[in-house]
């Protein structure tokens, strides 16, 4: 869900470095140079990048990603994904037609070169029939507080997140806790959440 649903999980980040002028008038640019690559069609396993905020199958960013006081994009990730039941089955009928090949030949077993080229080829095929699965997660980023909101908990994606935002943006975010939160409110750093360590709840 995104984040302008009415109920949504999101991680929040901040920027502790100072943020040149020049990445918003160069914010489009930026973008697009790690914009988002289509692999349908292809063999690739996984393909990211970043796409338009209102519309996750445009990643020319010929408008502004800046909305008022923040600017809005997207990650788009698509992976495609062999189910393992599947493999196996081909990868074991392909291993039985290439022995009974090399049988008739005169040959009773495949060498360890030849079940890794079977491995890749069956690979190869079903991958180029399977079609990729995307993942779409909203960008927003809080141009005056230098805050980011990522609207995912995964830790894969918050993963590929923080490191393509810093491939882009050559910014670095940090992961902002509710105590960190807290404490960078001026009203609250002389409060008792400074004593507060934190707990595991079971």
């Amino acid at each position: 869900m995104g984040i302008l649903s009415s109920s949504v999980s999101f991680t929040l980040y901040g920027i502790k470095e100072k943020v040149e002028d020049k990445i918003w008038q160069d914010l489009s640019e930026k973008l697009r140079e790690h914009s988002f690559q289509e692999i349908e069609g292809g063999i690739e396993e996984k393909s990211f990048g970043w796409v338009s905020f209102d519309n996750w199958l445009d990643s020319s960013f010929l408008h502004s990603p800046l909305i008022g006081n923040y600017a809005a994009f997207a990650l788009r990730l698509d992976v495609r994904r062999i189910p393992s039941s599947v493999f196996k089955k081909y990868y074991e009928l392909a291993l039985s037609q290439a022995l009974e090949q090399k049988q008739a030949q005169g040959r009773k077993f495949l060498a360890k070169e030849e079940k890794k080229e079977i491995k890749e080829q069956v690979k190869l095929r079903l991958l180029s029939k399977i079609l990729p699965v995307p993942t779409v997660v909203d960008v927003v980023w809080d141009v005056d507080k230098q805050r980011v909101f990522f609207g995912a908990t995964s830790n894969k994606l918050k993963e590929l997140f923080v490191e393509l935002f810093f491939q882009t943006f050559h910014l670095e975010l940090t992961y902002l806790t509710p105590v960190e939160l807290g404490l960078i409110n001026a009203q609250l750093k002389e409060s008792n959440l400074q004593n507060y360590t934190p707990s595991v709840f079971i």
